[in-house]
């Protein structure tokens, strides 16, 4: 075996191990190779969704039982994975999309692992968050990532505040039906600045909108329908 062989070989990992593996926002074509192998040679997949993640392992026939883990049972769910990794098993958990631990309950697992002495690593890989501010064309060099706001005026209104005065580009994630909402509330908190909307990313209908915010807010009230969560990436200060 050569050197570039062993270097690209994934390790196996003598202990069991709760593995965080990335996978597709949209195009099924960027899954990585040691995301498969990964997904193929644990005991058992914990899913944030495990009927999205049933038709994902599907499509690259791998067969594996599931565990339900998300925002609704937390507790519940890591603690049965929890007691799965205990008893000499191997887990890979995935979200809907993307990397696990943004947007969704996984880091509470990854502390629950590092609590009880377990192993735990990651098959890095797609994050739409990093997608869309790269093509946003504002400056990628220093961000936060805000993630979700609230859904009332009044606490999404005082969320965004919070960065009037950051000089970093700021970066979201919203729902179609509030992304208008939620625009009105940036603009009134921030001024109308330099921003981004991202929606459908490495899928055939991948959009980028760039403007002002008020132009941006102009442009969704303009369409007859809004599908899929938007990135919304805003200019700092």
């Amino acid at each position: 075996m050569g050197e570039a062989d062993a270097i690209n070989r994934v390790p196996t990992k003598k202990n069991p191990t709760l593995y965080l593996v990335a996978t597709p926002i949209g195009n099924l074509g960027d899954i990585t190779l040691r995301a498969l192998e990964i997904l193929r040679s644990v005991d058992y997949v914990a899913s944030e969704d495990t009927r999205k993640t049933g038709m994902l392992l599907k499509h690259f026939e791998i067969a594996k039982p599931q565990i339900a883990f998300h925002e609704f049972n937390e507790e519940r769910g890591g603690q049965r994975i929890e007691d799965v990794l205990k008893q000499g098993k191997s887990v890979a958990l995935v979200t809907d999309a993307g990397t696990p631990g943004i947007s969704d309950p996984g880091y509470t697992l990854v502390q629950r692992a590092i609590a009880a002495n377990l192993d735990v690593t990651m098959i890095p890989g797609p994050a739409a968050f990093v997608m869309a501010l790269v093509l946003s064309g504002l400056p990628v060099h220093s961000h936060t990532f805000r993630g979700f706001p609230p859904r009332k005026s009044g606490p999404r209104r005082r969320f965004i505040e919070i960065d009037k005065d950051a000089p970093h580009t700021l970066i979201y994630y919203e729902s179609p039906y509030r992304l208008a909402a939620f625009l009105k509330d940036a603009q009134e908190a921030l001024g109308d600045r330099e921003a981004a909307l991202a929606n459908d990313l490495t899928k055939l209908f991948e959009h980028v909108e760039r403007g002002t915010i008020s132009s941006l807010l102009g442009w969704v009230e303009r369409q007859a329908k809004l599908k899929g969560e938007f990135i919304v990436v805003i200019a700092g200060q």
